[in-house]
């Protein structure tokens, strides 16, 4: 079985993400509080907002900036 993580800072993979998506968790705030992803260093929160269905790419004329995880979280939600 292949196992493709979304999360290595928790271990959390696709499958997991979809599955608690499929449990009623539809924004990257409620899969963190399912399993945590997404609460560590923040580099899945992207791949999450992709997996549930919410666009990952940066809305136009939006200068990135560096943001706290607790600010990524309810940007993405």
């Amino acid at each position: 079985m292949d196992r493709v993580f979304v999360c290595s800072c928790f271990g959390i993979t696709e499958q997991q993400v979809k599955q608690h998506a499929e449990s009623g968790a539809c924004t990257p705030r409620q899969i963190a509080s399912a399993c945590k992803a997404g609460t560590d260093c923040g580099s899945c929160v992207r791949r999450i907002q992709a997996l549930l269905g919410r666009g990952a790419a940066p809305r136009d004329g939006v200068v990135a900036r560096p943001a706290t995880t607790a600010a990524r979280l309810d940007e993405a939600a």
